[in-house]
C-alpha cells in the first residue's frame, strides 16, 4: 500500500519480501515518509521514518508529544534510579515538542521548521559525547544513532508530514475490507476489491464523494 496526501494505492502481494517495496520504489526521487520496517533503509531516496512509530515501538502509542512525556514518565516508574535513560528521553520530548508546535503554528513549510535543526544537532551531540551505562539507555541511544539521519527530513522539506499516520488510516480501511471478505474471494476478487478500495480511499482524501464520483463516469479525480 502506497499513500500520499491525497492518493491510495493498494497492491497485492504474497508477501512482504523486501524487494517488492524495492520494485514498486525502484523509480521514486521524493521524500519516503515510512514506519521501522527494514527493507526501507536501503531505497536510495530520502527518507522520514515515522516519529510516532518511532515512540510506539520504544513502548507507548501517541499522537502527539506530550506522550512522550508518557512515555517518560513510564520508563522513569519502571526504571527509577536510571538517570540516563532519563536524560535521553527527556530530551527527545523537550526537542519533539516545540517542532510540533511549529507544525501547528505554520504547516508543513521548512522556511519555519528549519531552525529546529540547531536544537536537533545539539540532542545528537549530547547523545555522542555522553558515556552511557545503562542496558535501556545504550539501547535507546543505539536506536537514535541508527537512524539519525532520517528522523528529521521533514524539517528540510515542504509538505512532508513527521509520521505516516495516512497510511495507518488507509491500513484500517483495509482492514475493515478483510473482515468483510474473510477468506471468501478469489485472487482476482481480491485484486478488484483493492481497486476499489484505492478509488474510495483516494476519493475519500481527496473531499470527493465515493458514489457520485463513479456515477459520474471520470476516470480521473
Amino acid at each position: 500500500m502506497l499513500t500520499s496526501h491525497k492518493e491510495v494505492v493498494y497492491i497485492l502481494s504474497e508477501s512482504r519480501e523486501g524487494e517488492i517495496a524495492h520494485k514498486l520504489l525502484a523509480d521514486f526521487k521524493g521524500v519516503l515518509v515510512s514506519d521501522f520496517y527494514t527493507a526501507y533503509d536501503s531505497i536510495d531516496c530520502p527518507q522520514q521514518k515515522c516519529l510516532i512509530h518511532l515512540i510506539r515501538d520504544v513502548k507507548n502509542p501517541v499522537a502527539r508529544p506530550q506522550g512522550v512525556q508518557q512515555f517518560l514518565n513510564d520508563e522513569i516508574l519502571n526504571n527509577p534510579f536510571d538517570e540516563q535513560m532519563k536524560q535521553i528521553v527527556v530530551g527527545f520530548g523537550d526537542l519533539l515538542k516545540p517542532i510540533i508546535e511549529t507544525v501547528d503554528r505554520y504547516g508543513l513549510k521548512k522556511y519555519f521548521l528549519k531552525k529546529h535543526l540547531i536544537h536537533i544537532d545539539r540532542f545528537f551531540r549530547i547523545l555522542d559525547h555522553t558515556d552511557y551505562q545503562s542496558e535501556i539507555a545504550l539501547k535507546c541511544k543505539d536506536r537514535f544513532d541508527k537512524n539519525r539521519d532520517k528522523l528529521f527530513t521533514f524539517l528540510r522539506y515542504d509538505g512532508i508530514p513527521w509520521n505516516n499516520n495516512n497510511a495507518e488510516h488507509a491500513i484500517k480501511a483495509f482492514a475493515r475490507l478483510r473482515d468483510v471478505v474473510s477468506g471468501s474471494s478469489t485472487e482476482k476478487g481480491i485484486e478488484e476489491y483493492l481497486t476499489l478500495l484505492s478509488i474510495c480511499q483516494t476519493c475519500k482524501y481527496s473531499g470527493v464523494d465515493f458514489l457520485d464520483f463513479l456515477r459520474s463516469g471520470r476516470i480521473d479525480l
